[in-house]
């Protein structure tokens, strides 16, 4: 496999933390929870991490790209969206609320959670990094506050190479493998339907739970009683942004369909994406 070029990374140093603008962001909800829910799963990556070097521990070109590289960044992600959330929500007890979602987390991080293959798996991988990439773009599409924008972009940028990595990964193992389209689809499918009720959606929910319990933190507005409606708001935030075209296109690019068969496809699919990932 050629090997994959890597852009200099950037670090938490670059971010203009001392420039936010803390009254355009900090009664806006809806983004705290999104921001504070995206800094726990990000920051319990490493967690996921262990179970694949396990499973491509005799593939140094995987396992060390996985240990060396996409570890450390998805970490660097969490330190700064948690860097962020202290700065502009003081009040806001992170450590605590971290340890409530990493309890419940950690539940779904086993071997058994991967997929029977290692080629399905970085099938998988390519939908993860797809949902954390037009994640991200929603947010910053979302945003107007500049040095959140410009985090999220920055977060956005390196699941885009995450994903070409993982791209690449399992075309080397859909070649060893013999995978047929019926199997990568398997996989496709398997982990698309995963996505809402997985880390996502538990990260999401103890934040609401610890932004109820901390009450009208540093000033902001009231908490909304309805957890439920809190949690909507955020999740209605992202849809309105979310780029569904883009997402189906990464989604489905592991099938390797011909050039017409996907134009065709694309833009039901991505209705239909609209409808059952956000409703």
């Amino acid at each position: 496999m050629t090997e994959l070029q890597t852009a200099a990374h950037w670090s938490i140093e670059d971010l203009a933390l001392n420039d936010i603008d803390v009254d355009r962001i900090r009664h806006n909800d809806s983004l705290f929870l999104l921001v504070c829910s995206a800094s726990f799963v990000e920051s319990g990556s490493d967690t996921y991490t262990r179970n694949l070097i396990e499973r491509f521990e005799d593939d140094e070109e995987v396992a060390g790209w996985l240990d060396r590289q996409w570890e450390p960044e998805e970490l660097q992600h969490g330190r700064a969206l948690r860097a962020y959330v202290q700065r502009v929500w003081p009040g806001f007890d992170w450590e605590a609320a971290y340890a409530d979602f990493f309890v419940e987390y950690a539940r779904l991080c086993t071997m058994d959670e991967l997929e029977p293959t290692r080629g399905q798996e970085m099938a998988a991988r390519c939908i993860v990094e797809m949902g954390t990439t037009t994640y991200y773009q929603a947010l910053h599409e979302a945003c107007d506050e500049p040095v959140l924008r410009d985090l999220f972009w920055r977060i956005r940028g390196d699941e885009v190479q995450h994903y070409k990595h993982f791209y690449a990964y399992f075309q080397k193992y859909r070649e060893r493998e013999k995978l047929h389209r019926g199997q990568v689809l398997a996989a496709l499918v398997r982990r698309a339907l995963e996505l809402r009720r997985e880390d996502a959606t538990i990260a999401l929910r103890h934040a609401v739970a610890w932004r109820l319990r901390s009450g009208a933190i540093d000033g902001g507005p009231a908490p909304i009683a309805d957890a439920e409606a809190l949690a909507q708001r955020a999740i209605d935030l992202v849809g309105a942004h979310l780029p569904m075209e883009l997402a189906i296109r990464m989604a489905i690019k592991p099938l390797a369909l011909r050039p017409g068969v996907q134009r065709a496809v694309i833009r039901p699919l991505a209705a239909l994406g609209r409808r059952v990932l956000l409703r």
